[in-house]
């Protein structure tokens, strides 16, 4: 449907800077979409209705109760717009988000929705219309940046040349829309960017921008000393969570099951590999020796010695066990939206069989994944808001830190936790410069002697609540920050695997991989260069560093 009804360049020329406004005028738009789509093809109008009504539910959004801050005003103006647009009723899964929004969005923006209905299958005057909307809920300063008479112009000569067109359409086509998916109907499959699998999340246009906002902050950013102090507007709405207290028990048995039916083929890989590592460990275990004793192996190296002097008794060894009790290992997985799919999935079993394979070897693995609680902020962009926006405010999205298995967790226990990573509505935004924080924090509370920090990762930090309202590149500052102090300011080892992105630029012991089945191979082999050499090299590449 947006292959046939969408048109990129209008939607980008009208496209609001990031924050809840752009979330905003993507769900409208997706809204648009479907419903034009869905007057055309009535059975896919019925799956997105129940897709739109399993997705609500497990977000919660048909709890009763719930109040503006537990919900995103983007979810409720799209849940509206579909009704208004197909004149279907909204889900019954959506009852507490209405209920907490219904009123403000009527009463604000009911008569722009109106007109957005009765523009549907006219992309340019719906983007406008859905500028007006924005401006009745005083978000008006977050609209793009255009010259009016440009726009104006530009406006009148499509009017120009489109009028004649859509006079023709309508005589053609009594349903706006049908043309156009007839014509993509054609079109061959090859043409279109597939995935494994389709995600709810991904229909209802949620973080879908994700990887090209990325990029384009990072080519924005200013790396240079004149940043700010990192700063964060409240972190009265972080959290630092259980897997097992985000989902129930039984979900997560389900999930890890779907995961393990997806992923069987791959794991038989990864773990050959694990048990490469396991075996190159334990080689490392018994690397010790003590000599001259009575009895034990033939200590051939000193059997000159009796040859020399045939009165000297023979000389025996014995090799010494030596455990890696005094390591820990902790891997970090970024759990952004841009993970979806295939390389979230490689991730966790790659990351559950490591953890099998260190408690084999008797060293600590702890498992950990970084995300934020809502979409293009959430309750702290609310309470920014509500404290008349001051400027350069800081980060104001919530953080969601996620334990999947603690360290000394046994990991019988912790099977069943990194299915949690499959949840719809799981994967957000990722703020990576706290989740190193936060981690580094962990590790340095441990009792042991050697930290080793395995960050997966697919890109570059992204919050679009906080990269619209302060200085560009304030994130990737702060993340360049702790890298070089847990990097050249500690005894933490950090490694770092990039998933489709280039992270050398971040990291100094980095690896990019472009295909996600290499994942399973890249962590082991760079775990076990971390155990073939000493932490004494760090130390000498810090002193280098800092010379």
């Amino acid at each position: 449907m947006r292959l046939a009804l969408h048109d990129v360049d209008i939607f980008t020329q009208n496209q609001p800077k990031p924050g809840p406004a752009r979330a905003i005028y993507e769900a409208l738009e997706q809204a648009r979409v479907e419903s034009l789509g869905a007057r055309v093809m009535n059975g896919v109008g019925a799956n997105l209705h129940a897709a739109q009504d399993a997705r609500a539910r497990k977000r919660g959004f048909a709890q009763s109760g719930l109040s503006q801050s537990d919900a995103p005003l983007a979810e409720a103006v799209g849940v509206l717009a579909r009704e208004v647009f197909s004149g279907r009723s909204a889900p019954k899964g959506t009852k507490g988000l209405l209920a907490a929004w219904q009123k403000y969005i009527e009463e604000l923006g009911g008569s722009e929705l109106h007109t957005l209905s009765q523009n549907l299958g006219d992309q340019q005057a719906f983007s406008n219309a859905a500028q007006d909307l924005l401006k009745a809920f005083d978000l008006g300063d977050e609209l793009a940046d255009l010259d009016p008479q440009d726009e104006d112009g530009e406006e009148a000569k499509e009017g120009e040349d489109e009028t004649p067109q859509n006079a023709q359409d309508q005589e053609e086509q009594s349903d706006p829309g049908a043309a156009q998916i007839a014509e993509a109907d054609s079109l061959d499959d090859q043409e279109i960017e597939g995935q494994d699998s389709i995600d709810v999340d991904d229909m209802e246009g949620d973080g879908s921008e994700g990887d090209s906002d990325a990029d384009a902050v990072h080519k924005q950013a200013d790396m240079s000393n004149a940043h700010p102090p990192y700063k964060v507007f409240t972190n009265k709405f972080d959290e630092v969570i259980k897997a097992e207290d985000l989902c129930e028990m039984d979900e997560l048995a389900r999930l890890r099951t779907y995961l393990d039916g997806h992923m069987a083929g791959l794991a038989s890989v990864i773990a050959r590999l694990a048990n490469r590592l396991q075996r190159r460990l334990m080689a490392q275990q018994q690397r010790t020796w003590n000599f001259d004793l009575e009895e034990g192996i033939l200590d051939t190296s000193r059997l000159t010695r009796v040859v020399t002097d045939p009165m000297m008794a023979l000389s025996f060894k014995e090799e010494k066990a030596t455990e890696f009790r005094d390591t820990i290992v902790t891997i970090l997985i970024d759990n952004s939206g841009s993970m979806r799919g295939r390389p979230i999935m490689m991730a966790a079993v790659c990351a559950d069989i490591l953890a099998r394979t260190l408690e084999r070897c008797a060293v600590k693995a702890e498992i950990l994944g970084f995300t934020t609680r809502a979409w293009k902020g959430g309750a702290s962009f609310q309470s920014w808001l509500g404290a008349d926006k001051p400027a350069n405010p800081g980060r104001l999205n919530d953080l969601r830190h996620i334990i999947y298995k603690s360290a000394d967790m046994p990991w019988r226990r912790a099977k069943n936790n990194l299915g949690l990573m499959m949840r719809e509505g799981l994967l957000k935004e990722n703020i990576d410069g706290e989740a190193l924080e936060w981690a580094y924090g962990r590790l340095m509370a441990r009792p042991e002697q050697r930290r080793i920090l395995m960050v997966i990762s697919d890109g570059a930090p992204v919050d679009d609540a906080t990269q619209s309202r302060n200085k560009s590149g304030m994130l990737e500052a702060h993340l360049h920050e702790m890298i070089d102090k847990i990097e050249n300011r500690s005894d933490v080892e950090l490694i770092a695997i990039g998933i489709n992105h280039d992270v050398t630029r971040w990291y100094s012991r980095a690896v990019t991989i472009t295909d996600v089945s290499e994942l399973g191979g890249v962590m082991t082999e760079k775990l076990a260069e971390l155990f073939t050499e000493t932490p004494k090299r760090k130390q000498r590449g810090k002193r280098r560093h800092a010379h």
